[in-house]
């Protein structure tokens, strides 16, 4: 049983975990009052928690607006990690070649519980663009990249996705039926890539991939968005070679844990 005290520190450890992920929500700042009310907590530990966070370089205070945000120390962390997981140096070159071979841009996302998380987004030339922003979370139900990742997921994560997801209609096409959703995940599974016709937004259609490690799992996903009025389904799928072509590269390359 763990002491009084580790109990305490624990809990202040989660409660600053806490307000670092509403500071990622809100990178132009935020005041304390706000963060507080979101958080739950009290202004009084709210400041506190902040100013503990500052003094070791987490996060940074506005003297003007008396805005809070994330600090450098953050940025550095992030760094580190895209380093070690090899997407910065490796991922990026070979989505901008698929970029360049499409025409539109290419997305990569991970698993993060019952979310993706974008990982890196690459521009296309076009002047109406998708984006995809980096560390930002999107829906795992209703995108290309999603439906990879839960079909290519560990056998009971794959399960209790599948059964459990939320399938919260998000755009007009989007399945929220459980038993097509889990026909859906196995025929991606079985064709390995996915397809999402206006059921993340409307008038966006993507084609996705995932990079599968050497247990059979996914790494990783890509995808080639593009607006559904200059791009039929059929033409989008023509960008599948590519995407399979980087996923096989990537998932030599990637590291797996």
């Amino acid at each position: 049983m763990a002491a009084k005290g580790d109990r305490s520190d624990s809990d202040a450890v989660g409660k600053a975990l806490r307000l670092l992920c509403l500071l990622g929500e809100h990178p132009e700042g935020v005041g304390v009052s706000r963060l507080a009310r979101d958080a739950g907590y009290p202004v009084s530990t709210t400041h506190r928690l902040l100013g503990s966070l500052q003094r070791d370089g987490f996060v940074r205070s506005d003297g003007e607006s008396r805005r809070y945000s994330l600090g450098l120390r953050m940025f550095e962390l992030g760094q580190r990690v895209s380093q070690a997981r090899g997407f910065t140096g490796v991922a990026l070159p070979v989505m901008r070649r698929v970029t360049e071979l499409t025409g539109e841009p290419t997305l990569m996302s991970v698993l993060d519980g019952r979310h993706q998380l974008y990982v890196h987004h690459v521009q296309g030339p076009r002047r109406i663009r998708v984006i995809g922003e980096p560390a930002k979370h999107g829906p795992l139900h209703c995108t290309s990249m999603g439906k990879c990742l839960i079909a290519f997921a560990p056998d009971e994560v794959r399960a209790e996705l599948v059964e459990e997801l939320e399938l919260t209609p998000l755009g007009p096409a989007t399945i929220t039926d459980r038993a097509r959703f889990r026909e859906e995940i196995d025929r991606v599974r079985e064709q390995g890539y996915a397809v999402s016709d206006e059921e993340h937004e409307a008038g966006i259609r993507a084609v996705g991939v995932p990079i599968v490690g050497p247990g059979g799992t996914a790494l990783a996903a890509l995808s080639t968005p593009a607006p559904a009025y200059r791009v039929t389904m059929r033409e989008l799928t023509g960008s599948l070679p590519f995407l399979l072509e980087a996923a096989a590269e990537l998932a030599v390359l990637l590291p797996t844990v």
